[in-house]
């Protein structure tokens, strides 16, 4: 699972854009779907979904950011 891959849950019919993924301990593996702002402008809700239920729609990214620039800190946030 890669982010910025376009899936859809093979269950509800889902879809959106793989933008996180999260691995646990006990197993039960999860992506968060993002789907497209509506036809009316508005955000939607992403959804969260076992990974076993994902089916990718494409074999490579369609969003892949450059954050080389901004990677983030590079250091540890202060501590009061």
């Amino acid at each position: 699972m890669r982010l910025g891959t376009k899936a859809k849950d093979k269950i509800t019919g889902f879809t959106g854009v793989i933008t996180r993924v999260v691995q646990y301990i006990s197993g039960g593996n999860q992506a968060l779907l993002t789907p497209p702002i509506s036809t009316d402008g508005k955000l939607q809700d992403a959804r969260w979904f076992d990974l076993q239920r994902i089916k990718l729609l494409e074999d490579k990214p369609s969003i892949v950011l450059d954050n080389s620039e901004t990677p983030g800190p590079d250091m540890p946030a202060p501590v009061r």
